[in-house]
């Protein structure tokens, strides 16, 4: 019975830890653009990685 006067401190500083966490992510704008990075692995930004005789030929005319 004797470690609840321990657990009970320690829950609570954990509490409060997770949520001065949370808010300061809020209100640093961590969750204002929850899209963006999930799209941008489907841009083509390796093309410099890609060896030349490797990249399908284009006919620009």
């Amino acid at each position: 019975m004797d470690i609840i006067y321990l657990l009970i401190p320690i829950a609570i500083i954990l509490v409060s830890c997770a949520t001065w966490a949370f808010f300061w992510s809020v209100n640093s704008g961590q969750f204002d653009d929850l899209e963006s990075p999930a799209h941008s692995i489907l841009y083509e930004d390796d093309d410099k990685l890609i060896p030349d005789d490797a990249k399908p030929q284009r006919d620009d005319r």
